[in-house]
């Protein structure tokens, strides 16, 4: 049988070089105090051997770990998980936050925290303290959460804060919600559409009011009235189906609805097909978020298309910058309208 080949560590390199450990951790991690006939010569050894550096060789300099912390919801991402209807978020971060904390050295770690916890900070300290992140990165509703800010400032922790734009520590990222509710709502306004139905997200998050803003910013800007066409849901499937009965009981119900998640739009789809209306010849809906499934429903539905990915790679590559603070701020990553066959017109006499 033959031998499995022995992993190169950073003795071997040392041993090759003929130099201290420490010495060759301050060449893998560029640190300036090297001189450059030792930097040669350490590389050779690395070259020769095939050496990887790993992430306890960086971190052996002190001044880095190397180690970026995302952190997510705990109950809506396990709920997520559990029900398995094509969610993507986590795969996005990971696609977004991995590969680039990796072209830059890094590996980036998620963790699961509940907001509600009456002992987050207990939690989370636990993971700083285990991990020594070099930077964190907070999403909804853990990225207006006064407890986790609070504490990562604390520790003098860089971190993003993705969903937010008040001021405060931290750098404040947002997806463009405001912008997108509108690009949405002028999209139907130019199919001819006036009775546009919003369903809106809970108000845990603030992306919930700046998409409802967009569209009713939108709305006023085009003489139309909607004082009765939003319904408030909670991203989630159920809160569809009762939003969507709601707006479409309306005397004058709405031509065309926005829901602010991919559940509560397929829960639309879904109540209109019991109310024997046809998407989109009866009523045109669109979508938040362009998971999977809204390119699997009947129609398939247009959808403003969340750049969650490029936003966990932007905040990986601000928290890496050192000077990343000094961004203008709120840093502003913009999505896109993704028109498929569930907007048309409205119909005829509307």
């Amino acid at each position: 049988m033959a031998r499995r080949r022995q992993s190169v560590t950073i003795k071997h390199v040392a041993a090759d070089a003929g130099v201290s450990l420490q010495t060759v951790s301050r060449v893998i991690n560029n640190e300036p105090n090297v001189r450059p006939a030792m930097k040669e010569r350490v590389q050779a050894s690395i070259d020769k051997l095939g050496y990887v550096p790993s992430i306890a060789a960086q971190r052996m300099s002190g001044s880095r770990s190397y180690l970026i912390l995302a952190i997510n919801d705990r109950e809506r991402t396990i709920a997520d998980w559990t029900a398995r209807q094509g969610g993507d978020w986590v795969d996005q971060m990971l696609l977004g936050g991995m590969l680039t904390a990796s072209e830059h050295g890094y590996r980036m770690l998620i963790e699961l925290v509940d907001t509600h916890d009456d002992h987050v900070e207990r939690e989370l300290g636990a993971a700083l303290s285990a991990l020594h992140p070099d930077g964190v990165v907070l999403t909804p509703p853990h990225s207006e959460n006064s407890q986790i800010t609070g504490l990562l400032a604390e520790r003098g922790i860089r971190f993003a804060r993705i969903g937010s734009k008040e001021p405060g520590p931290g750098i404040a990222m947002t997806m463009d919600d405001d912008g997108a509710a509108e690009e949405a709502t002028r999209h139907l306004l130019e199919l001819g559409h006036t009775r546009i139905g919003f369903i809106a997200g809970s108000e845990e998050y603030s992306l919930s009011d700046w998409r409802k803003a967009g569209w009713e910013r939108t709305m006023g800007e085009a003489g139309l009235d909607c004082d009765d066409l939003c319904v408030r849901g909670d991203f989630g499937f159920d809160s569809g189906l009762a939003a969507a009965r709601k707006l479409l009981a309306l005397d004058d119900r709405p031509t065309a609805i926005i829901g602010s998640s991919d559940q509560m739009t397929l829960a639309t789809l879904e109540v209109a097909h019991e109310q024997g209306l046809e998407v989109p010849r009866d009523l045109s809906l669109i979508s938040f978020d362009n998971t999977p499934i809204v390119r699997f429903s009947n129609p398939k539905l247009t959808a403003i298309d969340q750049p969650i990915a490029k936003t966990i790679a932007r905040a990986v590559e601000l928290l890496i910058d050192r000077d990343g603070d000094e961004v203008e701020q709120p840093v502003v990553v913009s999505g896109e309208l993704v028109v498929r066959q569930s907007t048309a017109a409205p119909p005829s006499g509307t």
